[in-house]
């Protein structure tokens, strides 16, 4: 069972993605996943994944950010952190006042029981619960690739990232 978002988002697919349903693709903890149609067949599909669950306190991104890294390697393999960057409301325009966190990492991790380098970039980000405001959630937006598939879909990852909105109130 695919898990769910603490808070809703509204999400805009970039052109050439389409959503799969996450315990069919091996991201049973995923609310969401989208897979990269032309990519298919070759091996290893890139995918934007959506998780979410609610924070306890008033844990720092860094360590949000750390957290991540180290579910990583006990669920995955070894992880090395390229660059890590704190990003404020201007990388997401969709999500005012969200303070972020932006991390590009490669893996080394068994993919059909084949060793393979992949590339995975992370946006990490903590919401108040609009419903209870006194709730915080974490947000993580990630896009993994082969590390020869990356430059081909980091441009609509970052567009995905852009178009992801607080779901309006009905």
């Amino acid at each position: 069972m695919p898990g769910t978002l603490p808070v809703p988002l509204e999400i805009e697919l970039p052109q050439g993605w389409e959503s799969a349903p996450p315990d069919k693709v091996g991201a049973p903890h995923a609310a969401f996943v989208a897979l990269h149609k032309a990519s298919q067949g070759q091996g290893f599909t890139p995918n934007i994944t959506v998780t979410g669950h609610t924070i306890e306190g008033s844990p720092g991104l860094h360590r949000l950010a750390e957290e991540s890294v180290q579910r990583l390697r006990e669920n995955v393999g070894a992880v090395d952190i390229v660059k890590r960057t704190e990003v404020g409301t201007s990388s997401a325009p969709g999500l005012v006042d969200a303070p972020g966190i932006v991390q590009n990492l490669r893996i080394q991790a068994a993919v059909n029981e084949q060793p393979m380098e992949l590339a995975q970039s992370q946006f990490i980000l903590v919401l108040e619960n609009e419903k209870q405001r006194s709730e915080l959630v974490q947000i993580e937006v990630a896009l993994t690739a082969k590390t020869s598939q990356l430059q081909d879909v980091l441009e609509d990852f970052q567009d995905f990232v852009a178009a992801l909105r607080p779901a309006t109130q009905t």
